[in-house]
């Protein structure tokens, strides 16, 4: 683990994760980590985003689901506000997609919640040196990501199937997805279909799951 100089300045942390137990748990480990101080803690994207403003972070440790947001999406808007700021995502569950997504937004990294408390202060002490932190598993996939080799699960849907996914995803009906859509019946429902084809799913409900996974929906 890397140890901080006597004398440097403290990594400034603010922690985005809406779970009060968890919250804490984390609060309590890094502030008693050496070199770390937590200057703020929210609970959604919005005051996130507004705690980043006033506060200027060297790192935002980030929960990918927010109630009211992605925390993935919300990376740009972070770096929009504090530009050298390092966000590093939280995840309950990873997949090489939501690792590329991460990196591609600018994000320095995603650690998964079951890991120890200690792996988490490493990875926040790593980022905020600069370094990307993705565990192994999913390194591939990012950097095969960035390099352009690799599509991801997902990558070849259209504008228009990203958005009947997205309606799958709040539950929508085909009668409903087509009049969201402005589209007729027999053209939604081959719009939903195309959607099951290129997710490789068999039914509706499986296409969301794998969505969900993959990242393409919050």
């Amino acid at each position: 683990m890397p140890s901080p100089s006597p004398h440097s300045r403290p990594v400034r942390v603010l922690l985005v994760e809406d779970h009060d137990m968890v919250a804490e748990a984390i609060c309590l480990a890094l502030e008693r980590s050496p070199g770390l101080r937590i200057v703020g803690r929210a609970a959604s994207v919005a005051s996130a985003l507004a705690d980043a403003r006033r506060t200027e972070p060297d790192v935002v440790l980030m929960d990918r689901r927010l109630p009211d947001g992605d925390g993935v999406a919300a990376i740009a808007d972070l770096l929009a506000l504090v530009p050298n700021v390092r966000v590093l995502v939280l995840a309950g569950e990873g997949s090489g997609s939501v690792a590329a997504r991460v990196a591609e937004a600018g994000g320095a990294g995603l650690i998964l919640k079951a890991r120890g408390l200690s792996e988490l202060e490493d990875a926040v002490r790593r980022v905020a040196q600069g370094e990307l932190v993705f565990s192994q598993d999913l390194l591939g996939d990012v950097l095969g990501r960035l390099a352009g080799r690799t599509s991801g699960l997902g990558a070849n849907l259209t504008p228009r199937e990203r958005e009947a996914l997205a309606l799958l995803g709040q539950g929508r009906t085909t009668a409903e997805i087509s009049e969201q859509l402005g589209v007729a019946l027999n053209t939604g429902r081959n719009h939903v279909q195309r959607v099951l084809e290129k997710l490789g799913a068999r039914s509706q409900l499986e296409a969301v799951t794998i969505a969900r996974r993959e990242g393409l929906l919050a």
